[in-house]
């Protein structure tokens, strides 16, 4: 692989810790240009959403029972996903072109019958320049997402290096992780609903054992912020949830972290914030010298991955020759 030439050596990021308009995902998406336009008043150059920021998350996987009289909530989530491509993903685009920025940003995606939890890459000129769905839905999340394909295991040049990265628990996955360092990655997105301080700490040891910056980024919503028209709204996030979690359905929990594991910016937690960070490029390659987990500290003689980046449709024509 032929290295990126870095033509920058500092970044500035943009990770954007907010509520979307739950199930609503036109109302998101104004959201999603306006909160990238104030990133990038402030100088951002890679802006980061959460995962499925649009049209936000099925939250009733974890509170309520599964399959438990879900059909509407189920219903309103499949009628707002984002098919790839369309009228939303040209829209996210003019977003990211106005504002002349990277946009990384997490969507339901919608592909026939099934729903995919995905993650979308535009390039400042308004073109998605990569998409990634989540290889393995996590615990009550298989009820709604589908599995991704290695198809969709790739980073990209840009640049300030090579940008790329995995969904929530994928970055719990040794070897996607290591497919993606082998392709050199530099800036890594991990768009995640996870809390607490055990995925703080995972974000740390990613940033150390990639030697890349790391940028961990959640969604912050609380029950205030309900749309009032959701159906069952009160079931949706029942009191005793409520009480327990003092109304933060989602706490947030972003984090941006060095290619050394220090702490740039935050844990940010029930704040509503566009967390930021300068990004000092050239700590990768001085990092790397000390460990580089697929060159000099790599042992291929011992261990070999092999990875199917083919696409897996549903159906395969083939014609046979008479």
């Amino acid at each position: 692989m032929q290295e990126t030439q870095h033509r920058v050596t500092t970044l500035r990021v943009a990770a954007v810790q907010a509520a979307p308009v739950l199930m609503d995902a036109s109302a998101t998406i104004d959201r999603v240009g306006d909160l990238a336009a104030t990133a990038s008043v402030d100088g951002a150059e890679l802006v980061v959403f959460p995962e499925v920021f649009v049209p936000g998350t099925p939250v009733w996987i974890d509170t309520a029972r599964i399959w438990d009289e879900d059909d509407d909530w189920y219903a309103l989530l499949a009628d707002q996903a984002v098919v790839v491509p369309s009228a939303e993903t040209e829209r996210i685009g003019e977003i990211a072109r106005d504002a002349g920025v990277w946009l990384v940003i997490g969507v339901n995606e919608r592909d026939g019958g099934t729903i995919y939890n995905t993650v979308l890459y535009f390039a400042p000129d308004g073109t998605l320049a990569n998409t990634h769905r989540k290889l393995m839905p996590t615990g009550s999340e298989r009820t709604v997402w589908g599995m991704g394909d290695g198809s969709t295991l790739r980073t990209i040049a840009t640049p300030f290096g090579r940008l790329g990265g995995l969904t929530c628990w994928e970055n719990y996955m040794p070897l996607a992780r290591f497919h993606l360092y082998a392709q050199g990655v530099d800036v890594w997105v991990a768009p995640t609903l996870a809390p607490g301080d055990g995925w703080v700490a995972t974000m740390r040891h990613l940033a150390r054992e990639g030697r890349m910056f790391v940028i961990g980024v959640n969604p912050c919503t609380h029950a205030d912020q309900l749309p009032a028209a959701l159906p069952r709204r009160e079931a949706l996030y029942p009191a005793a949830l409520r009480e327990r979690d003092n109304g933060w359905l989602e706490p947030g929990n972003t984090v941006i972290v060095d290619p050394a594991g220090n702490i740039l910016a935050g844990p940010v937690r029930e704040e509503q914030r566009i967390v930021t960070a300068d990004l000092d490029l050239g700590l990768i390659r001085t990092q790397r010298r000390h460990f580089d987990p697929v060159g000099h500290y790599n042992r291929p003689d011992v261990f070999r991955l092999e990875v199917d980046t083919s696409p897996r449709p549903a159906v395969v024509e083939t014609t046979l020759a008479h």
